[in-house]
């Protein structure tokens, strides 16, 4: 009884266990995107580095107000010898030295910058073009992370579409071995051909555990980037691809020169090398601020001093920098030809990759016209093999072919269909449109 306890137990141990398992998720293509947006490490990586220039930038801007200091001290001095002088007629004559025993000191000092060479403004202007350029690069990495989502989320399709059309036609094939097990008992056919039907059965089986394997890595893949579990099964919208519209497609580089986040964060890049030169000229110009403050001081039996007020002008200049700043103003000038250099070939690199993308997207397109004429051919060239064969005017091995051709246009219909969608959206990505695609708002 005991043991009949236990292994009900065990079946519903492993019941439960399977179920977590196999544990599935339906997603849209937008969804995942979105998710991968708001779970990805490199996003979150993107907008940290967003945030820091924020708080850089509000530190610059921090040095326009004044700079307000107070101070205090306590002192227990030791019994001094103390020769007071004085100009009175009776300076000679003797007086007792007070007892000196603890000083009291208060200080408040105020400084306002007034003029630094314009480099108070200039820096200002190199941490928000940063900010501007760090935000621009936070965008980009979005724009690659929708873009790895979606490869990984097609190759997913694929994947399913491929194990589907493998189990329907290992069902076939199984089914031909059975069949022509029975006709090689009964001596209809020979036993060559039972073996070329078990064969391909055999390369069928091979194919179908090889499909399997594939989409189990790019379920992990797509998974592991969503912040998913990685048991997680994810079942991919059938939506996304049977209603699919695809509209404003790019012809040319234009939009992209326009759009191209990584291309504008070195626009802003630049901007911000050109105020750092001016920033490194400021060197060249004194230094003007309004100085103010109130000092309090009591030493105990010789003075007392309250409420002493100043304020006044502080003027500063360091000759030196005459010889010295030189430096870093080429050095300041020669970051912005780097910079102004590497937009030049990120421009060049940009327009390549888009006539790469328009290239892909029509060869996909025509390869989906073709696929799709190929099983209507496929199907039709196995319809009439079966026939001969049946009436004995073909033999196993066409029989056998005219299926595996039919297997692989189908499989291949399914991939180019896909193979559209991917590289519509992969000639949306290099020309910076992905983004709108999927409504950045949203997060």
């Amino acid at each position: 009884m005991k043991a009949n306890y236990l292994l009900l137990f065990g079946v519903l141990f492993l019941g439960i266990t399977s179920a977590e398992a196999q544990e599935k998720k339906s997603l849209t293509l937008d969804e995942a995107i979105h998710l991968a947006w708001e779970k990805s490490n490199e996003v979150n990586l993107a907008n940290a580095k967003v945030t820091t220039k924020k708080f850089e930038l509000q530190s610059v801007k921090n040095h326009r107000y004044p700079d307000l200091k107070a101070s205090a001290q306590y002192q227990r001095l030791t019994k001094a010898k103390i020769d007071l002088k004085s100009n009175s007629s009776d300076s000679e004559s003797d007086t007792k030295a007070p007892n000196v025993d603890q000083l009291v000191l208060g200080q408040i000092t105020a400084n306002l910058p007034v003029f630094s060479g314009f480099k108070l403004n200039n820096s200002i202007k190199v941490s928000d073009n940063l900010l501007q350029a760090e935000t621009a690069n936070a965008l980009q990495t979005k724009e690659e992370t929708a873009m790895k989502v979606i490869n990984y989320y097609v190759a997913l399709y694929q994947a399913e579409k491929t194990v589907e059309l493998l189990n329907e036609n290992y069902k076939s094939a199984e089914q031909r071995v059975k069949d022509f097990t029975e006709l090689e008992k009964n001596e209809i056919v020979p036993k060559n051909d039972l073996l070329k039907t078990q064969l391909q059965l055999s390369k069928v089986q091979l194919s179908l555990d090889k499909a399997n394997s594939d989409l189990n890595v790019v379920n992990y893949e797509l998974a592991s980037l969503l912040k998913l579990d990685p048991n997680t099964k994810i079942v991919v919208s059938e939506s996304d691809f049977s209603t699919f519209e695809m509209n404003n497609i790019p012809t040319n580089e234009n939009p992209a020169l326009e759009n191209r986040k990584d291309l504008e964060a070195l626009r802003y890049q630049e901007k911000a090398s050109l105020a750092n030169i001016k920033v490194a000229r400021s060197g060249y110009y004194p230094s003007l601020a309004l100085i103010g403050g109130y000092t309090t001081l009591d030493l105990k039996n010789v003075v007392n001093v309250q409420n002493a007020m100043n304020f006044g002008i502080g003027l500063s200049y360091n000759i030196s920098d005459i010889f010295k700043n030189g430096t870093e103003v080429k050095i300041a000038k020669s970051k912005a030809a780097e910079i102004q250099n590497t937009e030049i070939m990120l421009t060049d690199h940009i327009k390549i990759q888009v006539q790469k993308a328009l290239e892909d997207y029509d060869l996909s397109v025509k390869q989906n016209q073709v696929y799709t004429q190929a099983v209507d051919q496929a199907t039709e060239n196995y319809r009439i093999i079966k026939d001969k064969y049946d009436n004995g005017l073909a033999d196993t091995n066409d029989l056998l072919e005219a299926d595996v051709e039919q297997l692989s246009a189908k499989i291949n219909k399914a991939v180019a269909k896909t193979n559209v969608i991917q590289k519509y959206y992969n000639l949306l990505a290099v020309t910076g449109q992905l983004n709108q695609t999927f409504n950045l708002s949203k997060i």
